[in-house]
């Protein structure tokens, strides 16, 4: 017995995500951002019989073409967890069924494990759009401790690179260096080969969620060599994106740089540093070398919501290629 309802403030909504170790893309900036660019959000908190909120999620929504309408997505939620988990995740499913005509409920979140009463209707699936293979740092660590499971030359690069004459790190102070910063991506995009965005909606990212999601960059006579931008809330940092170009590469500024927001993450309070994915290349192995293990979170979860879920996942290839188009 859960009752629902729409949360339609920007600080009651943080400030739930927050006091409940939410993840950063369960922040309403982030869901800002998504509708700017093609989504509907829905931000739902979930009671119990007697009226307390037991958790939420911000719901994502797909327009499909007809006769699938909609897909709704959960990235890195819900919000809360505990025995009421999986009838909450059901009534959110039966909401965004009526209210959007979604095929589907596709869910992934931010945990090691499914609670062992999620039931039959929920179907585990390759079409991921966040990779459940990562690397999440313990920030209750000490730099010391930190540091000690790096690989060798990591560290080594880390010490180098810091003491390079000319080379600064720092956060960004503005548009104009965002710009400078976002011309560095794009010839990091097309040096590795991979598709972004255009410019609007990475700034969209830094306008509409502001100090929850920083951009630190590598500096070098005045101008941005490599950078690194998270997403973040009062427990999780979150990598979104970051890139280096041919001089940040020649001095190493990537060891600088990530050691420099792993460690402003410590001192800001936050407790988890989260790489989001490894796959296996170059971007990744180095990730790797700054610890000494994996994490594997849950994966993606479906809860088909119409017999059109058959067509969605086997019989219009379109429909996949959505999905994957969705993580970039």
């Amino acid at each position: 017995m859960i009752s629902l309802k729409v949360c339609e403030d920007r600080e009651k909504w943080d400030t739930f995500v927050h006091d409940n170790d939410g993840h950063p893309l369960q922040l309403w900036g982030w869901g800002e951002v998504k509708a700017a660019h093609g989504w509907r959000v829905l931000r739902l908190q979930a009671r119990d019989l007697e009226g307390q909120v037991i958790g939420g999620a911000q719901i994502l929504i797909k327009p499909l073409p007809w006769p699938l309408r909609a897909l709704a997505y959960i990235p890195r939620g819900p919000v809360g967890q505990g025995e009421q988990v999986p009838a909450m995740l059901d009534a959110f499913g039966n909401y965004v069924r009526s209210q959007a005509g979604a095929v589907a409920l596709k869910i992934e979140p931010d945990w090691y494990e499914m609670p062992e009463n999620m039931g039959a209707a929920w179907r585990s699936t390759s079409d991921t759009i966040l990779i459940p293979r990562t690397l999440i740092l313990d920030l209750a660590r000490s730099e010391d401790k930190l540091m000690s499971v790096m690989a060798k030359k990591t560290r080594q690069y880390i010490r180098k690179s810091t003491k390079e004459e000319g080379l600064e790190v720092r956060q960004l102070r503005g548009g104009e260096e965002l710009d400078a910063v976002l011309e560095v991506y794009r010839l990091t995009a097309e040096r590795a080969g991979f598709a972004i965005h255009d410019d609007d909606y990475y700034r969209d990212i830094y306008n509409k969620m502001g100090e929850a999601s920083p951009v630190f960059a590598a500096f070098y006579d005045g101008q941005p060599v490599a950078f690194l931008w998270l997403a973040i809330s009062a427990q999780t940092a979150f990598e979104l994106y970051g890139g280096m170009n041919d001089q940040g590469q020649a001095l190493r500024a990537n060891y600088a740089l990530k050691w420099y927001a792993i460690c402003k993450m410590r001192e800001w309070g936050i407790e988890r540093y989260d790489m989001n994915g490894l796959l296996s290349d170059g971007i990744s192995i180095f990730k790797q070398s700054f610890a000494d293990h994996e994490d594997m979170l849950v994966g993606t979860y479906d809860r088909p919501l119409s017999p059109l879920y058959q067509i969605w996942t086997k019989i219009l290839p379109f429909g996949k290629k959505l999905v994957r188009a969705v993580k970039r």
